[in-house]
């Protein structure tokens, strides 16, 4: 099938010239040649760029916070909080000048955060984290520019005015937020989309700890609970290095907390450390299960959702007049943990803090305040491990008078249990606190709170899905696996209605309804595609206005697929679209066709139909040939969809070195596979000739160890 363009886009410097139809056709021009490249060009250039924003993000929204937190604390209150070392090691204030302000300006953010939040982009409530992961797994192109400039400020609001958040799950968001408008701009396909969303929340996260080792282990360790996004490990890495370098250009490249040197000389602390891991996995589950059962209550309160935020605001700065730790951030009060300014504070109040923290944070954010929720979780964490030394210092031996080591197992040890990421937590924190050395030991710590939370399945990050094999998609590509040999131009359907930008809502509306169709793509006068119109949207809005236009409805997140897409990756976007329709673009992003459920179905059929004339050419009789591929076979370097073999043949399985790999329409043979394959007896000779590539005895194959992907 034609992809339907008459032409392709412009060249970008020519694009550039024509205004805002020029910079589709620059974003279409781009898109061609990027998803044309290999893996490894296309995700040097992509993470490069969300590297590059992930940087520019976490210094904005650092700069945000900080005067936020100046205006309100500082100047409103009369109350300077601590810092750690990486942001100039300030005390802080000893007490408060005045304390009737501490719950009038916490409350203040929250009414500005409720207010920008329910009025304007309601996603960006909570912890931008989880929605970001939510956006991996089910709409990479999903997450709206207007969201992360919300989330941006009103997180701001709410931790800067003493609300307990942490900046991580905002940062996350912008770059994730970026690689989704990467997805929707340059028609990525659903795996791309993902890795580029998965790759803005690791990029993120490390730019604004200063952790880009850690930082680049999230992107791939954060979207499963059981599982490792391999694929987003290498690109992950491109994007929190170059975040990082862009941050640290502005803010210095140095931890962000500073600790005394560690040697691990006891094997005595490895038992203080695994009561630390046990403790930790208990608090973990009172933090996730604290927090989301104030969002159930918060849902129930029976006044406006713009209030609601104030209430736990009001709640955390009363706390706060008793406890000023719970205020803000709280990483200066982790600084002072691992540098012994705690060491006269009472005990009753050491061993409060992580259980007043859980609260504050559930009030601050579980009620619809903006925040993260990785930067409390470390807290909880620091001040867990500091209650387990104070306790174990006087009575028990091999504890050490240092209470850091403790207080940076107890951070790994909450939060790498409850957010189902040990292993990027682990090198997180290693990374915030210079302290590598620490990692060995944690390890017992992290292992036990990971498997008591584990066994109680219930963490923080409530998106996570248990495995790759959970997603709906890959359970019904492994239900259908021939759907990759077939490509969506062998089955897409021509659309019955296009609409321009230039229709009306209510001419919109009466095509889709003569057409019959729920929604409709939508194109420019060059006939790019732009988005969709729904038709409900679309009547909602004629009942209003019905000389609106329909752009007024459009919704540019949907998903597309081009035309040269097989068929098993199309099924994934649809899945992503709801299941009904998606758009199928071709190489210049014009609009060639529709594809639904239905051709899906369709096409399997006529797989399935094509598998079994194979078969049936194959007689009873069946012999197995088992060949290595050639030098100057005619199948080397070839696609088994575009090799014409013997009727009657099946190729099983393809062996490269030491792995055993099932083929599919795009297999490619190499020379030295060793293909296995069903042939009719009358066809065998042919067959291995073709496989060899000569007619002289072949060397006989060696069995070999193999292993199944």
């Amino acid at each position: 099938m034609s992809d339907g363009s008459a032409a392709p886009p412009p060249p970008a410097p020519q694009a550039l010239l024509r205004g805002r139809a020029g910079l589709r056709q620059l974003a279409s021009w781009a898109g061609t040649h990027i998803n044309r490249m290999s893996y490894l060009n296309r995700w040097l250039i992509l993470a490069s760029i969300i590297g590059a924003v992930a940087g520019v993000g976490a210094i904005v929204f650092y700069e945000a916070l900080r005067v936020a937190t100046h205006f309100f604390l500082a100047f409103l209150a009369g109350y300077h909080v601590p810092t750690p070392a990486g942001e100039g090691y300030a005390a802080g204030s000893a007490g408060y000048s005045r304390p009737w302000a501490i719950p009038l300006v916490v409350v203040l953010g929250a009414l500005g955060a409720g207010f920008l939040v329910f009025t304007w982009a309601p996603e960006a409530e909570g912890h931008g984290t989880d929605a970001a992961i939510d956006a991996v797994h089910f709409n990479p192109r999903g997450i709206r520019l207007r969201a992360v400039a919300v989330k941006i400020v009103a997180s701001a609001l709410t931790i800067g005015a003493g609300g307990s958040g942490g900046r991580e799950g905002p940062t996350a968001q912008i770059s994730a937020g970026f690689g989704s408008l990467l997805a929707r701009v340059l028609d990525l396909s659903p795996e791309d989309g993902r890795i580029a969303v998965s790759v803005g929340i690791g990029s993120g996260i490390g730019a604004i700890f200063s952790a880009p080792l850690g930082g680049a282990v999230l992107a791939a360790d954060v979207v499963y609970r059981e599982d490792f996004e391999y694929a987003a490990l290498v690109p992950g890495l491109f994007a929190s290095i170059i975040a990082y370098a862009i941050f640290g250009a502005v803010f210095g490249y140095h931890p962000l907390f500073a600790t005394p040197g560690y040697h691990f000389d006891q094997p005595v602390q490895l038992l203080w450390f695994g009561v630390i891991g046990l403790l930790a996995g208990g608090i973990g589950l009172l933090y996730s299960k604290s927090f989301y059962g104030v969002v159930r209550l918060s849902h129930r309160l029976p006044f406006s959702r713009k209030l609601r935020p104030a209430v736990g605001a009001l709640l955390v700065g009363l706390i706060a007049l008793a406890l000023p730790q719970v205020l803000g951030t709280g990483y200066g009060w982790v600084q002072k943990a691992l540098s012994d300014q705690l060491l006269h504070t009472s005990v009753w109040i050491i061993l409060l803090l992580p259980l007043v923290r859980i609260a504050a944070t559930a009030f601050s954010i579980g009620t619809g305040g903006s925040g993260g929720v990785f930067g409390p979780g470390m807290v909880i964490g620091a001040f867990t491990g500091l209650a387990v030394w104070r306790v174990l210092e006087p009575i028990a031996s091999g504890v050490g008078h240092d209470p850091a080591p403790y207080v940076v197992v107890g951070m790994m040890a909450v939060f790498g249990g409850i957010s189902r990421a040990p292993l990027a937590v682990m090198v997180m924190v290693a990374e915030m606190t210079g302290g590598i050395e620490i990692i060995a030991p944690a390890m017992v710590a992290v292992a036990l709170a990971t498997f008591i939370v584990g066994r109680a399945d219930d963490g923080i990050y409530r998106s996570q899905l248990r495995s790759r094999a959970d997603s709906e998609a890959s359970r019904i590509q492994f239900g259908m696996p021939l759907l990759g040999q077939l490509h969506v131009e062998s089955v897409v359907m021509p659309p019955r209605v296009v609409v321009d930008e230039g229709l009306t809502a209510r001419a919109a509306l009466d095509a889709l309804r003569s057409a019959g169709v729920p929604g409709a793509p939508v194109v420019d006068g060059d006939g790019l595609y732009l988005g969709s119109v729904d038709a409900a949207r679309l009547a909602a809005t004629v009942e209003g206005d019905g000389g609106a236009p329909a752009t007024s409805v459009l919704d540019e997140t949907t998903t597309t697929v081009p035309a040269s897409t097989r068929l098993d990756t199309a099924l994934e976007a649809l899945l992503q679209a709801g299941g009904r329709w998606v758009t199928v673009t071709g190489a210049s992003r014009k609009v060639v066709g529709i594809l639904g459920m239905s051709d899906v179905v369709r096409g399997y059929r006529q797989a399935l139909l094509h598998s079994a004339r194979q078969i049936s050419r194959v007689a009873e009789g069946a012999v197995t040939v088992e060949e290595r591929v050639g030098m100057d076979s005619p199948i080397a370097g070839e696609q088994l969809s575009t090799v014409a073999l013997p009727p009657g043949t099946i190729v099983i399985s393809v062996q490269r070195g030491e792995q055993l790999a099932f083929v599919s329409g795009s297999t490619v043979f190499e020379v030295g596979d060793v293909v296995s394959a069903l042939s009719n007896p009358t066809t065998e000779e042919a067959l291995r000739r073709m496989v060899r590539g000569t007619d002289e005895p072949p060397p006989p194959v060696v069995e070999r160890g193999s292993q199944m992907v």
